[in-house]
């Protein structure tokens, strides 16, 4: 047993004093009760330990620490400094014991229904539930080593003692509890005269129950705490532990039967009724919880009679359409229920950005008083330095100084004395807090752990979301397309359904839903994820790609991307290498992409100092011919893209501006069709104007080979007639399919090569292209290249006629949503590909073309000379 004497200081009863009660650990409820001595019956009051916390402070004086609960302080004193610590360290063990039971409770038990949560934050339970979970598993290593038990302070031998005399009789009465110190009373002398059973004495355990008042102590408040607290009763009428060790003391002592069977033999009546009272509330509380399981059944069978009826209804519908309709009001339930699910999220959000702020004000106040303390203690140094020189010149030459000397040689031992004792408290108490810490560092770790347990499993809820209601709109496509011959009533329905889904916004379902990485309806780079399309089949289809894209992200997150971008957070200063080679092709994070494309560029371009405003200068002082095509050009430039859709946006003028530089500082090329395009990803990612300007003449100068933006492109068609060469040797099949139906790619394909793919890719994937491609050139086209044909090649080949095929490869590339699967394609599956080979094929070719041009030329050469020849 845990019991003892502790002075218990009381501050609003009518003697403000140290009263002293004998106090008691209750195993059952983790309560601690405590009485006016230990042969009392009735406990004055109890403190509930699951939610309190414990606090010694040196200055409060030897052996006095506080329990706090959340409405009240409890201030106690022990005999000793060791007490005091056996006390708070079997206090603080008892409590993790206790709440590691409670978690053991199997959840649909009756205890769980019935126990009352009123009063209690979600918090508090869960930090209890915490302290259960890690009391099993903490280390060996201690902070607070183990304090013996005082024997002659703690223990059931201490209640053989007497109580502690206090300076009068009236002092440690509970004043505020009258009838409680009546009870103890009379339980004390029918215990001593053994008349409890002969006396019909009205202050029965019945009637104590029916005064649950009694149970509260002074209803004083400690230091603090302001307000009073209100314990619970013993509502279920049996005695705590202590009690009945009590009772069972006294029943001994006065010579009382000890069962049921002795307690009709000896024919007691009030013993009989007693036992009798007790069976009934323990049978009042059983049908009590009994009544608590029913109620939870019927509530359940209620449930489950509403979904047979909504089954039911289902399955007697006449129509389709009935069906159909309560699908729907199940889908708009669903929808409302996850869109109160994301405004609770969001507001969570909120909050947590409030407390944020508020943490730093905090912060920045705790400064600002730490340095105004510190200024102080300054003035302070310098006031008593000019207080002690003034009093050594206002003093007698030497006795006054020796007595000075004398006096302040006393105090200063006085203070070291003091101070020595201050310094043992901060010692213990440092230890005692650092256990503290100690054991939340390990349940901030566990709350961690579970966190990102259940982000992961959010993540794949939210995928496995997003295929369903991917299958839905495919569902509905196919629908439309496959059966022609519905009834019109059926035709409306499907089409008002794909209607419907066309309209969801993708910015308000990202509203509507938890996710863990939102997508609403522009990316990071101002794209946007669900094309506007003016076909309603190719509409839907965006829709169904987005949903796609954004589950596929989903699933890869921990699995790819987490460990992909862990690897560019722990890589430092960039070189070449073959693992830098490696990341590059995996995609660069979107924090990390500016960095990298700007190391780049600035290996292969030496920044001329103030080049690029002399250029606007020029620009701006004299008129280029390419300035006129530049401003026709500027309104087409990325029009699914925020930044560029509007004349107004912020980036047409730096657009503007690059492109005018460009042309002034490469004459020969000047301005061609597509480094609109090309200058205008520069500026996304990169952002500032001087680096976009940079990265494009890193494009045309260096990666790009010479004429490629020419004016008759002439290294353009070049690679057109390569990539045929490739595609026949990689895709045989395709290629002979293409060839069947009279099918020219390069009507396809040479945009792509001209602009790298801008407008033709989503932008995720279109940046993840642009990173290779920037890094190792344009070996990194032709791989993507073949990789789209290989990646839709089964799908390309189900088709059998050249008008479809041509319509299908018109917006193909925009439905592709695995961009690991295409990356894996066009790095793995089509090696080898060596760069020797391409150069070879391109000098082969190149050769072919310009001799074919020749031919062309002398042609009509001597076209025009015969006309000249045969006159007007």
């Amino acid at each position: 047993k845990l019991c003892g004497y502790l002075n218990k200081l009381g501050i609003k009863g009518p003697i403000k004093t140290w009263k002293s009660r004998w106090f008691i650990y209750d195993e059952n409820k983790c309560h601690l009760l405590y009485y006016r001595t230990a042969q009392d019956i009735n406990p004055l009051g109890s403190i509930e330990l699951s939610s309190a916390s414990f606090d010694c402070k040196m200055e409060n004086g030897e052996g006095i620490f506080e329990i706090r609960t959340p409405s009240r302080v409890f201030t106690l004193k022990a005999i000793s400094k060791q007490a005091m610590m056996y006390w708070l360290q079997q206090l603080q063990m008892r409590r993790w014991e206790f709440c590691n039971t409670k978690s053991r409770f199997p959840v649909g038990s009756s205890q769980l229904v019935n126990e009352p949560l009123a009063g209690r934050t979600i918090l508090l339970i869960c930090v209890c539930i915490l302290f259960c979970f890690y009391v099993d598993v903490v280390d060996n290593e201690e902070f607070l080593p183990l304090v013996k038990t005082p024997t002659e302070a703690v223990g059931l031998k201490a209640a053989s003692l007497p109580a502690p005399q206090t300076s009068t009789a009236l002092q440690n009465i509970s004043l505020k509890h009258p009838w409680t110190e009546i009870q103890n009373t009379v339980f004390s002398i029918c215990g001593s005269k053994q008349l409890w059973g002969n006396n019909e004495n009205v202050f029965s355990f019945d009637e104590f129950q029916e005064h649950p008042a009694n149970l509260d102590e002074e209803q004083e408040v400690e230091a603090e705490s302001g307000c009073a607290v209100k314990e619970r009763t013993l509502e279920d009428g049996r005695m705590e532990p202590r009690l009945n060790w009590i009772r069972k003391a006294r029943w001994k002592n006065s010579g009382f039967p000890d069962s049921h069977e002795e307690l009709s033999r000896e024919r007691n009546p009030m013993d009989k009724v007693s036992v009798l009272q007790q069976q009934i509330l323990t049978l009042t509380e059983e049908v009590k919880s009994q009544k608590e399981l029913v109620k939870l059944l019927h509530k359940a069978l209620e449930a489950a009679q509403q979904e047979k009826r909504v089954s039911s209804m289902y399955l007697t519908a006449a129509e389709d359409k009935d069906r159909l309709e309560l699908v729907r009001h199940k889908v708009r339930q669903i929808a409302d229920l996850t869109s109160r699910l994301e405004a609770l999220e969001q507001e969570k959000k909120e909050l947590e950005q409030i407390l944020t702020l508020r943490d730093s004000h905090i912060q920045e106040l705790k400064e600002h008083v730490q340095l105004l303390m510190e200024k102080n203690h300054a003035k302070q140094e310098v006031i008593m330095a000019l207080t002690e020189q003034m009093a050594r010149e206002l003093s007698d030459p030497l006795q006054e100084d020796n007595t000075i000397t004398a006096e302040t040689l006393y105090k200063q031992q006085e203070e070291i004395e003091h101070l020595k004792d201050d310094i043992d408290a901060y010692k213990t108490q440092n230890q005692f807090l650092n256990s503290e810490i100690h054991q939340v560092t390990r349940l901030w770790t566990s709350v961690a752990e579970n966190e990102k347990a259940l982000l992961m499993k959010c993540a794949c809820l939210q995928a496995r979301n997003c295929q369903m209601e991917s299958k839905y709109l495919t569902v509905l496509r196919k629908l439309q397309e496959a059966v022609p011959g519905l009834p019109s009533s059926h035709a409306e329905l499907v089409k008002n359904l794909i209607q419907e889904a066309l309209q969801w916004d993708v910015k308000e379902e990202a509203e509507g839903s938890f996710n863990l990485n939102p997508v609403s309806e522009y990316d990071e780079y101002g794209f946007m994820t669900v094309p506007d399309y003016e076909i309603e089949d190719w509409k839907l289809l965006a829709k169904i790609q987005a949903l796609e894209i954004k589950s596929n992200k989903l699933r890869s997150q921990e699995v790819v991307e987490k460990p992909l971008r862990d690897r560019w957070n722990s890589t430092g200063e960039l070189t070449i290498s073959a693992e830098l080679k490696s990341l590059i092709r995996s995609g660069i994070p979107v924090e990390h992409r500016q960095r990298v494309w700007r190391w780049i560029v600035s290996r292969h371009c030496s920044h001329l100092p103030d080049h690029y405003q002399r250029l606007l200068q020029q620009s701006k002082s004299t008129e280029h011919p390419a300035s006129r095509q530049i401003e026709l050009d500027l309104p087409r430039t990325l029009t699914n893209n925020k930044h560029f859709s509007s004349p107004t946006s912020q980036l047409i003028p730096k657009l503007r501006r690059v492109l005018l530089a460009f042309s002034w500082h490469n004459p020969a090329i000047g301005y061609c069709q597509g480094l609109n395009r090309l200058a205008a990803v520069a500026l996304l990612v990169l952002e500032d104007e001087e680096s976009a300007f940079w990265c494009l003449v890193h494009i045309v100068e260096n990666l790009m080979p010479p004429d490629y933006y020419s004016d008759t492109l002439i290294t353009s068609q070049v690679d057109q007639r390569v990539f045929k060469d490739f595609l026949s040797e990689k895709l045989p099949r395709l290629m002979a399919h293409f060839e069947q139906y009279q099918i020219d790619v390069s009507l396809i394909t040479f945009n792509w090569f001209l602009v790298a793919f801008v407008d033709s890719l989503v932008s995720d994937i279109l940046l993840r292209v642009w990173d290779a491609f920037l890094y190792e050139g344009t070996k990194v086209i032709f791989r993507y290249a073949l990789a789209i044909f290989k990646y839709n090649e089964e799908e390309i080949l189900r088709i059998h006629d050249s008008v479809e095929i041509y319509q299908y490869l018109r917006f193909f590339t925009r439905m592709i949503m695995d961009g690991r699967k295409l990356m894996n394609i066009a790095f793995n599956d089509l090696n080898p590909f060596p760069m020797k080979l391409l150069r070879n094929r391109r000098s082969m070719h190149r050769e072919e073309l310009e001799a074919e041009l020749c031919e062309l030329e002398q042609i009509k050469a001597a076209y025009v000379k015969e006309r000249a020849e045969q006159g007007p």
